[in-house]
């Protein structure tokens, strides 16, 4: 059993930074493969961004690519969502995720426990 708690979503005017965390309880968190997602409103959720165990592998959306980071450092259970020069679009409760089987994957379905999800909102 895997718990996430996400921090660090807030507002924030166009071209802003903001930085998300997610926190891992669990031993076995170096096994996970670590997304962010995240959903507007009246929308689908979607990925973001994904990171393998060991930071090989990396997955970003095409709309932020170039913007947005993602990190994890497996000592301290977290994983991390640098966003940059965020635009009014990337507006959405944003989620951490772990998918634990064992193959690296940025599709929603195949990720096993999630966070209670972070507010970002990007004014114009």
């Amino acid at each position: 059993q895997v718990q996430l708690v996400e921090s660090g979503g807030g507002l924030v005017q166009a071209g802003g930074s903001l930085r998300l965390s997610c926190a891992a309880s669990g031993r076995t968190f170096s096994r996970y493969v670590m997304g962010w997602f995240r959903q507007a409103p009246g929308k689908e959720r979607e990925s973001v961004a994904a990171i393998s165990w060991s930071g090989g592998w990396t997955y970003y959306l095409d709309s932020v690519k170039g913007r947005f980071t993602i990190s994890r450092d497996n000592a301290k259970n977290t994983v991390s969502l640098q966003m940059n020069s965020l635009k009014p679009e990337d507006t959405a409760v944003y989620y951490c995720a772990a998918d634990n089987s064992g193959s690296t994957s940025y599709r929603a379905a195949t990720y096993d426990y999630w966070g209670q999800g972070t507010q970002v909102t990007v004014s114009s």
